[in-house]
């Protein structure tokens, strides 16, 4: 059995499919690990859902930021819709409830302690050991499985608390958990949260770094599998691994074999897509 974690598909199914006849993925034996932003932008999220969803325990996937959008205009939250949006095929489909539902279920983190990897789709605080994040984690999952989950996608929106607090409570927590493990790049020594910035290294204010840059993050020992940042040009960094290569905006789509050592990188190039 092989094991290979997949960075952000975001609708290009097609693209998926080319990367899975390279690593000859065999859906009988092998397991993929997704990273989130498994819709929008690409022309084929409906599908895209529809076949993650068909593999059943041979797939895991961590929830994205495009994901949980989905979810939030499933629910009627219009507030954030883009121009460039792709998701109305879900929300028209005859399969829109068994899908969402399906998507509800998945979770913002994935840890496997024989392999010791750790799955997410964007980045961890400074303050956090994996421990803690996985409390964290497990914390907005039930919140989202559990019977406030509507209340939940119309607060998740925005980007306060910039710091975290072990006091903080509510809507404030449960968002400041959430843009942590679904939208982080940058972030200060501290853990104050810079949500803006969408460029690679280098591009970031005064006063803030990488995520997995700040030497005294407490999940530094752990393996972390990340996308999220298509911007990023970074395969490996110590022991983080940045699985979005930017197959979306012409870049390349990425699998990681991970039931192996050293880990071993595979990728297609992507024609990409024109958003204009």
């Amino acid at each position: 059995m092989a094991i290979y974690a997949i960075g952000d598909i975001q609708g290009g199914l097609d693209d998926l499919h080319r990367l899975l006849k390279k690593i000859c993925f065999n859906p009988e034996q092998d397991q993929l690990w997704f990273a989130g932003d498994l819709v929008n932008r690409g022309p084929k999220s409906l599908e895209t859902l529809r076949y993650v969803r068909s593999l059943g325990e041979r797939a895991i996937t961590v929830l994205g930021n495009h994901d949980l959008h989905l979810l939030a205009l499933a629910e009627g939250d219009k507030r954030y819709t883009h121009k460039f949006d792709t998701l109305l095929p879900i929300l028209e489909s005859d399969e829109r409830t068994e899908l969402l539902q399906w998507l509800r279920q998945r979770p913002l983190l994935h840890h496997d302690e024989k392999l010791g990897y750790t799955l997410i789709h964007a980045g961890l605080p400074p303050q956090w050991s994996l421990p803690e994040a996985q409390q964290y984690a497990a914390e907005v999952e039930a919140t989202l499985r559990g019977p406030r989950f509507r209340e939940f996608l119309q607060g998740m929106y925005g980007n306060k608390p910039k710091r975290w607090r072990e006091d903080l409570k509510g809507m404030d927590r449960l968002r400041y958990i959430t843009n942590c493990l679904s939208r982080l790049r940058f972030c200060s020594a501290k853990g104050k949260l810079e949500l803006k910035s969408k460029g690679g290294v280098g591009t970031q204010p005064d006063g803030y770094s990488p995520w997995f840059r700040i030497p005294k993050r407490k999940s530094r020992s752990a393996r972390i599998l990340f996308g999220h940042w298509s911007t990023l040009q970074i395969q490996q960094e110590e022991n983080v691994y940045a699985l979005d290569s930017g197959c979306l905006w012409g870049g390349k789509l990425t699998a990681l074999q991970i039931d192996c050592e050293p880990p071993r990188w595979h990728t297609i190039p992507c024609k990409g897509l024109s958003l204009e």
